[in-house]
């Protein structure tokens, strides 16, 4: 029997003595939790798939330690710009031994949506017809005109003819 839980925003499939290592949990060393958010329980190759959790289930574990994970180096540089920055960083984590995995309610869940299958399977209630709308007015067409612009400006035929360049005196010896 397995189960997929959240916790810190990961998942995790855990079974029966387990033990995982999850972000850090706020209770003492040695103390029982339970985790509620439990996503998928599966028994005997029957899985039970929740929506997105299932109701009522839990996993029971038991908080062995808590310590810091090894150091990561963060470095940040942009090139060709003398920028360099160089930090450290340890994750705190809880180690948790999973004691059990209770799907008290999620097996009578499966069980229900059996009985919700037969259920509808023998009486399908008969649908109302739907009201009629009212016909909807059409907005009125609207008519093409021509565009003034190309009508009234007048067509520019006559361009000027490159004129030569203009003559002075510099320079000349006359």
């Amino acid at each position: 029997m397995y189960a997929v839980i959240k916790t810190g925003g990961k998942q995790y499939k855990v079974s029966k003595d387990d033990i995982i290592s999850v972000e850090k949990l706020s209770e003492d060393t040695g103390k029982k939790i339970k985790l509620n958010e439990v996503l998928i329980i599966s028994d005997k190759g029957k899985p039970i798939v929740g929506d997105p959790l299932i109701k009522g289930a839990s996993v029971e574990a038991e908080i062995m330690d808590h310590f810091r994970a090894a150091k990561i180096t963060v470095f940040k540089k942009k090139r060709r710009h003398n920028y360099r920055r160089k930090k450290g960083h340890k994750q705190n984590i809880t180690n948790l031994k999973i004691l059990s995995i209770n799907a008290s309610q999620g097996k009578t869940k499966a069980s229900d949506t059996e009985e919700k299958k037969t259920t509808t399977k023998k009486a399908a209630p008969k649908k109302a017809a739907p009201k009629k709308a009212a016909p909807k007015k059409a907005a009125p067409k609207k008519v093409a005109t021509k565009s003034k612009k190309t009508e009234d400006k007048p067509k520019k035929s006559d361009k000027k003819a490159k004129s030569e360049p203009k003559k002075t005196n510099k320079g000349s010896k006359e």
